[in-house]
């Protein structure tokens, strides 16, 4: 199999554990890890997990992840684990484009979370469940997928979203500015233990980066709303907010990676925004190992954005060509095409392939069946193979 398909992280959950996760999206009174409260979700989720594990290195998968089984939301269990924080349903979900493009989806609504007591990301269970996927896992490389601090400070500090769960108050941070400190505190705490514990790998997922992209029609930033001198002074501060934790994790002797995405829930994407609006800024400016770019379709906009990377010798983009929010299997002809273009602006030892994201990044997953999950991984490999040999 060839190593240069990747996976983003997450993979379809079996039924006899989802239905564990459909109880916790009813309930605030309970506590992550929820394991107290569910007999018998523990016992469910590890098996999902090393079933999971199983079937990636049947499919020739080179870095594993445990498939985000471990997980109700891409991001929002990281958050729960955090110290200082309380999870809440909130009045209404995310928002999300539906299928037909003209509508409106609204996500589950146990979206909550205030900051109730100083963050701290000591003894947080994601270390657990990392050493579980390392004895999965074997000798075999692996990865942990966390948000990026970035983007849980712009959903808790309300500074892109005004969103329900938007919950600095409480009376622990006066300021936006005291609660990024912390919050970046707590991610070193967390990073420093990761590292302590074997990691070797830190994936910073974001879906924020699209949002300062004036060619947007979802970002509320779009239109002149908000003054761009202010806008470019928020997409600076995420960035050096990121920066100050990679530096933290290279320090560390840790690969920091990271997958943007424009949004992704049950086939859904949440806006448009091209990368060449946003490459000097998110691509040239942040200083992350590897890159997994979303270029399944045309929001993404043209490949010349990867110009803002092509002097950065020492940084990798993985090239989301591939979709993993439709059942069918993708047009390889394309993604060949497309391969050909980006390694004429990036050597082509530079380049990876995967799916513009995970196909679960919640429990509902994406609308394809596992055995169309995994045909597409096989295509992915298979591309691979012929553009990059073995």
């Amino acid at each position: 199999m060839s190593t240069r398909f990747h996976l983003v992280g997450s993979l379809l959950r079996p039924e006899d554990l989802l239905k564990h996760k459909a109880v916790i999206e009813q309930r605030d009174d309970i506590t992550y890890p929820f394991y107290d409260d569910l007999p018998g979700y523990l016992e469910a989720e590890v098996a999902a997990a090393r079933a999971v594990v199983e079937q990636q290195i049947a499919h020739g998968v080179e870095v594993l992840t445990d498939g985000e089984q471990t997980r109700s939301m891409w991001h929002l269990d990281f958050v729960w684990g955090l110290g200082g924080t309380e999870r809440f349903i909130a009045d209404h979900g995310y928002y999300f484009r539906d299928l037909d493009e003209a509508g409106t989806y609204e996500t589950r609504r146990d979206i909550g979370v205030r900051v109730v007591a100083p963050l701290s990301g000591k003894d947080h269970h994601f270390i657990e469940l990392f050493r579980r996927l390392t004895e999965l896992a074997g000798s075999r490389p692996t990865k942990l997928s966390i948000p990026s601090p970035s983007h849980v400070f712009g959903e808790l500090s309300g500074k892109l979203f005004g969103a329900p769960n938007a919950g600095r108050a409480e009376g622990v941070y006066a300021t936006a500015d005291d609660l990024k400190a912390g919050l970046l505190e707590a991610y070193r705490n967390f990073v420093t233990e990761y590292a302590a514990a074997g990691g070797t790998i830190l994936q910073l997922d974001d879906c924020l980066w699209e949002m300062f992209a004036d060619d947007n029609p979802s970002s509320p930033f779009t239109g002149g709303a908000v003054p761009f001198e202010q806008v470019r002074g928020f997409a600076h501060e995420f960035i050096e907010l990121n920066n100050s934790l990679i530096d933290h994790a290279h320090g560390l002797g840790l690969k920091v990676w990271t997958h943007n995405c424009r949004g992704n829930y049950a086939s859904r994407n949440m806006g448009g925004g091209s990368y060449a609006k946003i490459a000097e800024l998110f691509l040239r400016q942040q200083r992350y190992d590897r890159f997994f770019l979303e270029w399944d379709d045309e929001r993404a906009g043209s490949l010349e954005a990867l110009q803002a990377l092509a002097d950065r010798p020492e940084a990798e983009v993985v090239l989301g060509l591939l979709s993993s929010k439709s059942a069918d299997l993708d047009d390889e002809e394309r993604a060949r095409r497309l391969l050909d273009e980006a390694s004429a602006i990036i050597p082509k030892e530079r380049l990876h392939l995967s799916h513009q994201c995970g196909f679960a990044s919640t429990n509902e997953g994406n609308e394809l069946s596992e055995e169309q999950q995994w045909a597409k991984v096989d295509q992915g490999q298979r591309i691979a193979q012929e553009f990059w040999g073995s």
